[in-house]
């Protein structure tokens, strides 16, 4: 039953390292996505929650700077929801990222190596996303419960 994601049954600690407790030859994983096959630092890394947050916070505020245009002189309300998700889909579909990610050098990319998310990956990652709850529940990887279902991580792009 306990695979290398863990199980609710086994504890917290089952996320952090594979069944058995070895990776790559009986020692732990030294840093955050070495068991994906991704590197330490730079580019194709795993980025800080600070990054991420930031990335976020920058496509929020557009959002609602773009959904205020069609608003005015009214605020926008929960219109600008929708203008995220849209956002959010279209970006991360066909681009791997939105404008915030682009802004703090991040992107989603898919575990399979495929080049592009693809439109009904981006619908569910985003609703998961738009949820919250997905996406602030994390792995010993940062891959949010949002990305392990959908089969996607954020990585570094520079």
């Amino acid at each position: 039953m306990n695979r290398w994601t863990g199980s609710w049954l086994s504890g917290p600690r089952a996320a952090e390292e594979p069944a058995g407790g070895s990776v790559g030859g009986g020692t732990q994983q030294r840093w955050r996505g070495e068991r994906l096959g991704l590197p330490e630092s730079g580019v194709g890394s795993i980025p800080s929650t600070a990054r991420r947050a930031v990335a976020m916070l920058i496509d929020c505020v557009l959002a609602a700077l773009i959904t205020g245009l069609f608003t005015m002189p009214d605020l926008p309300r929960n219109w600008s929801l929708l203008t995220w998700y849209l956002i959010g889909v279209i970006a991360v579909s066909f681009f791997g990222f939105t404008p915030g990610m682009f802004a703090m050098g991040v992107r989603v990319a898919r575990i399979d190596g495929s080049a592009m998310v693809g439109v009904p990956r981006a619908l569910l990652r985003t609703a998961l996303v738009a949820i919250i709850i997905p996406a602030v529940v994390w792995d010993r990887d940062y891959r949010g419960l949002h990305d392990r279902l959908v089969g996607t991580i954020v990585v570094r792009m520079r």
